[in-house]
């Protein structure tokens, strides 16, 4: 799954929203803060997230089947905890959280 584009997107859209936010304290701390920076800070948001969102969700969409054939986190029964534990339907249910 690091291999797809997704993971690209959403790793360089939160970096940018990462280095936006960081400089805007740190100006902020020197009370120094460029009209640029706070501009930033507030504005680039209105991209940056559902941009950011749609890298995450594309990632889990492509992680699934992968998730489904191994069997990766979960947790079948009979085991000693009487428990059962899906990781496949934690991340479509994960998925349908962003919605909201």
């Amino acid at each position: 799954i690091q291999n797809e584009e997704s993971v690209i997107l959403f790793l360089v859209v939160w970096t940018v929203t990462e280095i936006t936010r960081y400089s805007f304290y740190t100006f902020n701390l020197l009370n120094h803060l460029p009209y640029f920076i706070k501009w930033a800070r507030y504005n680039f948001f209105i991209i940056l997230y559902p941009a950011g969102v749609a890298g995450e969700l594309l990632t889990i969409y492509a992680a699934l089947p992968y998730v489904k054939k191994t069997g990766m986190f979960s947790l079948r029964l009979p085991n000693k905890y009487n428990v059962s534990f899906d990781y496949y339907y934690f991340l479509i249910v994960v998925m349908f959280s962003y919605v909201p």
